[in-house]
């Protein structure tokens, strides 16, 4: 039965890869011209003003209709602009904005701010950022599903955890969600990484969550601990990570949890590890599993 499941599994990959390739190459020839928008977003919480990068499709200007939005998120010791500054394909969240009639939203969560409301420092509430002030000002701004039906998250890095954990919070407003190489274990202990690095790690986490001696403070934070209320929630997950990434072993550990909890969701490794150059590969895949959701939802602009 299990290899049944993984042929059927690598057929479907293999379908998916040829149809991404056929879509891209076909529509390589056509002019796109996607607009992205930078604009101010006020924090309530914080107290200060953030960013955002919001690109829309070629399509947007030329009708009325409403338009689904994902919201993309990015990683650790990055900002907003990331998605559009560092892939190696400058145009890739353009082109996929433009060949699914999707707009694009790419808010702020500063270097380390892990899309939670910091028990400890008032200055880092970026769950309450996104939920509350980002989400209502893109809907407010633009022609937008204003429900769950036409919204959908992804991100990577601290971004794949952050857009599991906000869609887990808040199932009334995500439909579907998505982690690229997500740390979705936030008990850095169980890292592996340069000893330098893991001393930054640390001192961010006492920063963000408090007393790194105690990780019962961490464990509410951590996606991996959250599948009992995945299970209810109706959000679909399409979850991936390469076999060459210091956190596969947490994302295997999600996976095991939520078959366990028979908690459907798309899994898949692929070759690579943390870099651009994975994340780029995997970014279509994401965003082709959230167009057939939306468009069984009836909320694609065709």
């Amino acid at each position: 039965m299990e290899e049944d499941l993984i042929k059927i599994k690598y057929c479907y990959m293999r379908k998916l890869r040829l149809y991404l390739f056929i879509l891209f190459v076909s529509k390589s020839f056509i002019s796109f011209s996607a607009t992205v928008d930078s604009i101010e977003i006020p924090s309530v919480a914080m107290k200060k003003t953030y960013m955002a990068a919001v690109v829309l499709p070629d399509s947007y200007k030329k009708n009325n209709s409403s338009y689904p939005v994902l919201y993309l998120l990015h990683g650790g010791g990055g900002h907003f602009r990331d998605w559009l500054t560092s892939t190696p394909d400058k145009m890739l969240v353009k082109n996929l904005a433009d060949h699914f009639n999707l707009i694009v939203v790419m808010p702020e969560g500063e270097t380390f701010g892990w899309y939670l409301n910091s028990p400890v420092n008032k200055e880092n509430q970026f769950e309450s950022y996104v939920i509350d002030d980002v989400i209502g000002k893109i809907d407010k701004t633009y022609r937008t599903v204003k429900d769950r039906k036409g919204r959908v998250i992804t991100g990577l890095s601290m971004g794949g955890h952050g857009s599991l954990y906000l869609s887990t919070r808040h199932p009334d407003l995500f439909c579907a969600a998505g982690s690229m190489s997500g740390a979705v274990d936030i008990n850095w202990t169980h890292w592996t990484l340069p000893a330098d690095f893991m001393t930054r790690i640390k001192q961010g986490f006492q920063t963000l969550i408090g007393d790194t001696t105690n990780m019962a403070l961490y464990e509410p934070f951590s996606v991996v601990n959250m599948t009992g209320k995945m299970k209810t929630n109706n959000v679909r997950l399409i979850i991936d990570c390469g076999v060459d990434d210091f956190l596969i072993e947490a994302n295997r550990e999600l996976h095991h949890r939520l078959v366990y909890d028979h908690i459907p969701h798309d899994y898949t490794e692929h070759p690579g590890a943390h870099t651009w150059d994975y994340w780029q590969n995997s970014l279509p895949y994401h965003v082709l599993f959230f167009y057939n959701i939306l468009k069984s939802n009836g909320v694609t602009v065709e």
